[in-house]
């Protein structure tokens, strides 16, 4: 992907105008250079799928280079071209990034090639870098979808390469901002080291000028260091060459012309040029070696134009070493950098929160992806759990899960579509309409296949081989069987490790029904919006809600008996509620004001004297700081439920089942009207009483929360130029505000953007809407229409809200979260049953199943985490140890002791506490600090908490 210059310094220069720059180059710049190039031929990079511009093609156009009209990319070509010319030179190296494309290039090439690229590896001089299938998003991707990807990568790079193909460094060039659970993960993962190329301009003149693009992040407060420490590296021009040094085919900078015979030798200008910049980046850095990136955006598919350019520069620039220069070059990667660094035995600054919001100048906060495509970020989240449901299931099942009574079923298709759904332009939101639909025919082809594996799992367990039907448009009330059947059952799976109550929500056409052993049922009108929302699918009138429980890791069956058709009768219900409660204690939710979702931006267009930068897929820059009113009442309708209607294009209905502590808001938003030439980006901002001080808090990948303050930035002074997008930060599962007695908490479907702007109040973005393109890459506005919705996209979706006291809070909003990513499976089939555990005994509170997968045809995967932080509840936060044994089951008529696929696999007991730290042997270095103190919010925070947390 990218050749890396290590220059070493030998002694720092001070000539006058190279101690700092403030030209655009070093600090930032206004215009797309540093961070993206807007020529045709340097929009999209290598490392991705749909990599960061993708004005482009989709992943099998990218590899193959079939569209080029649209942009010129064939990854094939590069590694054909560049394995060649490794062979060239042996002082020749290069990186790669992401192993998907690897994988598909690599399973083409005969015997002879494979032994080739296998001694280029073990040689060191073609070596992986990051290793997973992609370049992960950070700021919208859950944490175990990135656990997942990288999993598949790091296991391909292993079984292929053995230890020498084991990346070393984390190289994240490309992502819009940086989550500090991605560093905790890395760091967790064995790297020894991070890069990444964008930061905060304001940050990163500050860091230069301290000489503090280099320092140490410890990335969690829960971990016993070093265990979440990573040294982490700023790279100076983000993952381009230095101004005038580039030597592609797409490329316009002259090449070296070293013949003295020749009128237009250049030798001499661009050997001092070069030193002059490296002079200038040096006086920036903390130690004499200097890194600098050679290559960029689809670049070495005729790689010897890089590579001869490159040879002439290092052989004239250290030639000048027998004038007197101190400068010495040559090929490296960024594995012996970080080892130069580390050699230097120097302490480094200490970080300890994370690299949002990113903005490249003073009006262009990328903090608009955070919300981008919400249809496409929810059919993410629900995708990873169809994943989890499908892995589970191949386990528990057994063989015939994968080749069973239904046909042939597997979980690699859509292992597939899940790790390529994560990088850094799929599940962000920031590709082109085509490249998102893609994306999403890849996961629902996934989800097909493991369809098959589900229904043999279940056919196992159940011992019954009746047919299963997937209701996969609940959201919007379809499904064919119980639209018109008069007795079916219905299969709930829960893929937690615990029990776990939840209502189902079914659309028939009846207005009375039988449910077997559920705690009470109700069937409801659907709503006019639902009505609406599903178009031409589905034929309901109504919709029966009754509640389940599932075991742990298991699945229970209910029964559902038409007893009684015709219209409903006129609701007798209050039109108007002053409350909304059930007999469940709790605290707060007394008093439900009807007047949450009301509120919107409009877009700038750019057209202002401040800036001409407009909002697009990346950048979010409303045209005031004020929200518009979409309405000051809403007309409602209570029916068990309250059902509120804003205006045609906004409603929601909010919910509190029997026995349930959490509120539930489902919003409707769509199509956003653009008939005053205005984009929109629609919030929904939840305002209470509790004195939060301009404190928030939002989780960092779905694992970690941090404390996010308005207009700070806890290791620079912040210059505020957008008060509403330089507040936003993303939410990928929760985000609450709180004081000495309430806290209030939200829990989200998807990744979102959201901040609290005033005191007490919480924000969300739900849905966006644009005109224009930011110029980013993107090429095309975020305007987004379907054959469904041609008029504008209609998107649906959750909240949950409870109102808790601050010291007990997490011991609902970690498990509530963990449902909510976790989605439970409803299967439906025309007989009935038996329930079905996995566990024999539920985990702890404290302990999640993250990962139970078929690792291969002897063995399983199985990973386990403590889900709390060590400070956020005083029962939870303590350590946990879970037993894990096998059991047998012994046939009672031949005496001797048989298997069942499930049992293979079960937990059967639950520990005390124990305490101790680990450390991870497969580290290889380790770094000091300047000072072990650390600065939040202007206040000194001593760790107390020191037990380990295993994750």
């Amino acid at each position: 992907r990218l050749i890396c210059i290590q220059t070493t310094e030998l002694e720092h220069r001070t000539e006058p105008g190279l101690e700092h720059r403030t030209e655009p180059g070093l600090e930032h710049r206004t215009e797309p250079g540093l961070e993206h190039r807007t020529e045709p031929n340097n929009l999209t990079h290598l490392s991705g799928f749909d990599p960061h511009r993708t004005d482009a093609d989709t992943v099998d156009q990218y590899y193959y280079g079939d569209r080029n009209d649209i942009q010129h990319a064939g990854v094939q070509y590069i590694l054909d071209s560049v394995v060649d010319q490794l062979l060239k030179n042996p002082d020749r190296r290069f990186i790669y990034v992401e192993t998907a494309f690897f994988y598909r290039w690599w399973k083409r090439q005969d015997s002879s090639m494979k032994q080739t690229v296998q001694q280029l590896v073990n040689e060191g001089r073609l070596e992986f870098v990051n290793g997973g299938w992609c370049m992960s998003d950070e700021a919208t991707t859950h944490y175990s979808a990135v656990i997942d990807q990288m999993t598949m990568g790091l296991r391909f790079l292993n079984d292929t390469f053995g230890v020498c193909g084991r990346p070393r460094v984390a190289w994240h060039i490309d992502p819009f901002g940086h989550a500090r659970e991605h560093a905790s993960m890395f760091a967790q993962m064995g790297y020894d080291g991070f890069f990444f190329g964008r930061l905060d301009y304001q940050d990163r003149y500050q860091r230069m000028m301290q000489k503090e693009q280099e320092l140490l992040w410890r990335a969690s407060d829960s971990l016993t260091p070093p265990m979440a420490d990573l040294f982490t590296g700023i790279l100076p021009n983000g993952y381009n060459p230095p101004d005038g040094f580039c030597w592609d085919q797409s490329c316009s900078d002259p090449p070296i012309r070293d013949d003295p015979d020749l009128e237009d030798y250049n030798v001499d200008d661009v050997v001092k040029r070069f030193l002059n910049i490296a002079s200038a980046q040096s006086m920036v850095y903390k130690t004499n070696h200097i890194i600098m990136t050679m290559g960029s955006d689809f670049q070495y598919e005729n790689a010897n134009l890089w590579y001869k350019n490159l040879d002439k520069l290092i052989h004239y620039v250290n030639a000048q070493q027998d004038l007197g220069s101190r400068v010495n070059v040559l090929y490296s990667t960024p594995s012996c950098y970080l080892q130069e660094l580390h050699r230097a035995n120097l302490t480094w600054a200490l970080k300890t929160d994370d690299f949002f919001p990113y903005a490249d100048d003073a009006h262009d906060f990328w903090t608009g992806y955070f919300s981008s495509r919400p249809a496409l970020k929810r059919y993410e989240r629900l995708s990873n759990s169809n994943l989890q449901t499908c892995n589970q299931l191949e386990v528990l099942g057994g063989p015939t899960s994968t080749n069973g009574p239904f046909g042939k079923g597997d979980s690699q298709t859509m292992k597939k579509a899940m790790a390529v759904a994560q990088h850094h332009d799929a599940v962000s939101g920031t590709e082109k309409q085509h490249v998102a639909n893609d994306y999403a025919r890849r996961l629902a082809t996934g989800w097909q296949h493991c369809q098959v594996l589900v229904s043999n799992g279940l056919a196992v367990l159940s011992g019954s081989t009746a047919q299963r039907f997937y209701c996969d448009y609940l959201n919007i009330s379809v499904c064919p069987l119980t639209e018109s059947s008069k007795k079916f059952s219905v299969n709930v799976y829960n893929p937690l490790g615990r029990p776990v109550t939840w209502p189902v929500r079914l659309p028939v056409n009846g207005t009375a029904y039988a449910v077997s052993d559920a705690a009470g049922t109700s069937v409801l009108p659907l709503s006019k919006d639902t009505h609406n929302v599903r178009r031409s699918r589905g034929f309901a009138v109504n919709e029966l809600v009754f509640e389940v429980q599932a075991p742990p890791l298991g699945f229970s069956t209910y029964s559902v008996s038409l007893l009684q058709d015709g219209p409903l009768a006129a609701s007798t219900q209050p039109r108007t509620p002053t409350a909304i409660q059930n007999k469940v204690p709790t605290h707060g939710f007394i008093n439900y004001k009807n007047r949450m979702i009301r509120r919107g931006y409009n877009a700038s267009d750019g057209n202002n004297s401040e800036s001409i930068q407009p909002s697009g897929a990346y950048i979010f820059r409303p045209n005031s700081s004020t929200p518009f009113l979409i309405s000051s009442t809403a007309k409602t309708e209570f029916i068990q439920e309250v059902r509120q209607w804003f205006s045609p294009w906004v409603s929601q209905v909010v919910r509190l089942y029997a026995h349930s502590r959490t509120l539930e808001l489902e919003w409707t938003v769509g199509p956003l009207p653009i008939h005053d030439d205005l984009g929109k980006e629609v919030i929904t901002r939840i305002d209470t009483s509790i004195e939060s001080s301009e404190i928030f808090y939002t989780d960092s990948n779905g694992r970690e929360v941090l404390q996010r303050k308005k207009d700070f930035r806890p290791t620079w002074h912040l210059k505020q130029s957008e008060p509403i997008a330089g507040n936003y930060y993303p939410i990928n599962s929760r985000a609450y505000i709180k004081d000495d007695v309430d806290q209030l908490t939200v829990v989200t479907d998807r990744s979102q953007g959201g901040s609290s702007i005033h005191n007490g109040s919480l924000e969300i973005m739900l849905h966006r809407r644009l005109l224009y393109d930011d110029v980013r890459g993107v090429a095309e506005p975020l305007n987004e229409t379907s054959a469904i919705f041609p008029e504008g996209l209609v998107v649906r979706g959750r909240l949950l809200l409870s109102l808790d006291r601050p010291a007990s809070a997490a011991d609902k909003h970690r498990p509530l979260a963990q449902e909510m990513a976790s989605l439970k499976k409803c299967v439906l089939r025309s007989d009935l049953s038996s329930c079905f555990s996995g566990l024999q005994a539920a985990l702890p509170p404290a302990v999640h199943l993250l990962t139970l997968t078929q690792w291969d045809a002897q063995s399983v995967l199985l990973r386990l985490e403590h889900q709390f932080q060590s400070w956020e509840s005083d029962v939870n936060s303590k350590p946990v140890t879970v037993n894990l044994q096998t059991n047998r089951q012994t046939d009672k008529q031949t005496n001797k002791q048989t298997d069942k696929p499930w049992q293979k696999h079960n937990l059967l007991g639950v520990g005390g506490p124990t305490g101790g730290a680990t450390d991870q042997p497969w580290r290889s270095v380790r770094w000091q600090v300047e000072s072990d103190t650390v600065y939040i919010n202007s206040v000194t925070h001593t760790h107390t908490h020191t037990h380990t947390h295993t994750h």
